[in-house]
């Protein structure tokens, strides 16, 4: 594939509807710095192309799965990625796209996944364009974000006034709700694992032409991720502006009426200024396409999740397994992660004070990070080998399961209510959880790997950074090397405008 539609299709696969109605409802609720999440990918997109797709080319591996297991060796890491692929698909992926509104798409919107995402976008910036003339464009939103105070309030409390920080993106990293410290270091593990080694992301990169397609897919969609701020937080700034006894309701019954779900219903931002600002023609466009996006994520999500069941789980479970039965086992799977999916909608709905952008980071935060470090270190160090990350996942997994378990267990008060959370949900943020479990994760991986023998050099050779293979391929021209150099300079004066751009917008929001 060539670096436009790479680019395209790495943007539109981070880009569905949850994200719309999540991104939007953020934004409502605490201001732009969650942002930071969008633009953050910057830096990672490009250490994939920079830094893992050269390692993956080299190591000649098609899945992520398949890396690991040259790189450590085994079945039980590839064993524990499958089950925990299947986890993070039910947490954080079908439950969120269920809730979005995917179980009542109609059967006949068949378009294609990558035109409804441009059409949705297409129409996100005429609402855009409405949304800014109802309060009087870009200079008034501050004003009037920080007016949108609902009408019946909780006495003696303030969580009914919008955020005074809402209009920068560098938060205390005490007290602030998305704190710099937890955006810039946590968060960037966290979307080192989506955006490096998650199989659907890689995938795109993968199928490039060539590396240096790789790398311009990677800038283009590092621009395409900067549109979000204002096609889809900012709008929801302004929802909470227009409507703020129902997007920022903070009264249980006023709520419960406004939403269904008592705790708050910042959620809904994306869909009211579609259903009040845009005209009857347009409305219905937008519901389509949304659910059309919708739909189409879904089933690739469903497929996916029952292959990797069905051949990486119960083929190993039963080796003499038929077709018949592995067809059969794998719609039995997405019968279940539905059922589950469903079942699991209302403690989404009642986690993070109902953000739905905010719970799928906060369930990433506690299962990710150890996977980053297993990669980080399996592409850095030679020395790490699969006793170490096997263990390293292993801890890394018992603590973080314990943090989301007792999230679930304790989620946080409504409004008027005492903060009785455990400490270790009440004092640390999610974002610096994440710091301190890629650290503990890593710190175990290393002194697994040094207390057991070094990995085999088949193991070495080709699989890390140190030992890359850079070799011409057999048959290339000088001419083409030149050209292949040329454009690797092109993409590399690209990058360095790219991360320019990055840094003022940073700069200009802090």
């Amino acid at each position: 594939m060539t670096w436009w539609p790479i680019g395209a299709s790495l943007f539109a696969s981070s880009e569905g509807s949850g994200l719309f109605i999540g991104l939007a409802g953020s934004g409502a609720a605490g201001g732009l710095a969650v942002a930071g999440f969008e633009w953050n990918a910057t830096y990672v997109l490009l250490a994939l192309a920079w830094v893992f797709v050269p390692i993956y080319v080299s190591s000649e591996i098609i899945t992520m799965p398949e890396y690991i297991q040259k790189r450590y060796g085994g079945q039980r890491i590839r064993m524990y990625l499958s089950v925990l692929s299947l986890l993070l698909s039910v947490f954080t992926k079908i439950s969120i796209d269920l809730y979005a509104g995917a179980l009542f798409v109609h059967i006949c919107l068949g378009w294609n996944f990558y035109l409804s995402t441009l059409l949705m976008l297409a129409i996100t910036a005429l609402y855009t364009i409405a949304a800014f003339d109802q309060i009087g464009g870009y200079e008034h939103l501050a004003t009037a974000y920080a007016q949108a105070i609902p009408s019946r309030i909780v006495a003696n409390t303030t969580c009914h006034l919008p955020r005074e920080d809402a209009m920068h993106m560098f938060r205390d990293p005490y007290t602030g709700d998305l704190p710099w410290t937890g955006m810039t270091f946590g968060l960037t593990i966290m979307a080192t694992w989506y955006w490096c080694t998650d199989q659907v992301i890689v995938q795109r990169s993968l199928s490039a032409r060539d590396l240096n397609h790789a790398k311009a897919g990677s800038i283009l969609a590092s621009y395409l991720k900067m549109l979000p701020m204002c096609l889809i937080i900012m709008p929801g700034m302004v929802s909470r502006a227009l409507f703020p006894d129902d997007v920022g309701c903070v009264m249980p019954s006023e709520c419960l009426r406004a939403c269904g779900a008592e705790i708050g219903c910042s959620n809904i931002a994306y869909p009211k200024l579609v259903m009040e600002l845009m005209p009857t023609g347009l409305r219905g466009l937008m519901i389509a396409v949304m659910m059309a996006a919708l739909m189409s994520s879904l089933t690739s999500i469903f497929n996916s999740s029952s292959t990797l069941f069905t051949m990486d789980i119960w083929r190993r479970l039963r080796p003499r397994a038929g077709e018949r039965e592995l067809l059969l086992v794998g719609r039995l799977v997405i019968i279940v992660l539905i059922g589950v999916s469903v079942a699991w909608i209302p403690v989404l709905q009642g986690s993070n004070s109902g953000q739905v952008f905010i719970y799928m980071q906060s369930v990433t935060s506690s299962l990710a990070p150890p996977v980053t470090a297993v990669f980080v270190l399996g592409i850095f160090w030679r020395r790490a080998n699969e006793q170490g990350a096997f263990w390293g996942l292993m801890v890394g997994l018992a603590v973080g399961a314990s943090r989301l378990v007792l999230e679930f267990l304790y989620p946080a008060p409504p409004c008027g209510h005492v903060d009785a959370r455990p400490a270790i949900l009440g004092s640390i943020h999610y974002l610096h959880f994440a710091i301190a479990l890629f650290a503990l994760s890593g710190a175990v991986v290393v002194t697994g790997s040094l207390l057991t023998p070094p990995p085999p050099a088949a193991q070495i050779q080709n699989l890390t950074w140190w030992t890359l293979a850079k070799n011409r391929p057999p048959g290339a021209k000088t001419g083409d090397t030149q050209k292949q150099a040329f454009w690797a300079r092109v993409c590399g004066i690209n990058a360095i405008l790219l991360m320019c751009v990055n840094i003022f917008f940073y700069a200009y929001f802090a």
